[in-house]
């Protein structure tokens, strides 16, 4: 099983992190992964896919675990990181990302 884990700084207060982070679970979504938010924490899961998303006061980790099923369809660990790290960046920043 492979794991991507990404970090990201803020200086939000962690419901307004929480709020922001939202944005980021709608393109999560669009690749069939749910969350379920249980206060600071939101657990991820999907076909081949689960992980978790953690709010703190000062930053968000993401954790996602690709199984098999994943990576036997091609997805590429490295690409996967250097997109949620850019999309959950956006979201924290409240910038929009296009698609």
């Amino acid at each position: 099983m492979s794991e991507v884990r990404v970090t990201e700084a803020h200086s939000l207060p962690p419901e307004q992190a929480i709020e922001r982070v939202k944005s980021f679970e709608d393109m999560l979504a669009k690749f069939g992964v749910k969350s379920n938010w249980k206060g600071t924490k939101a657990d991820l899961s999907g076909t081949g896919v689960s992980g978790s998303i953690n709010v703190t006061g000062s930053a968000v980790e993401v954790v996602v675990k690709l199984g098999m099923l994943a990576r036997a369809v091609g997805v590429d660990p490295a690409r996967l990181e250097k997109s949620i790290r850019r999309r959950l960046g956006e979201s924290l920043r409240g910038t929009p990302t296009p698609g």
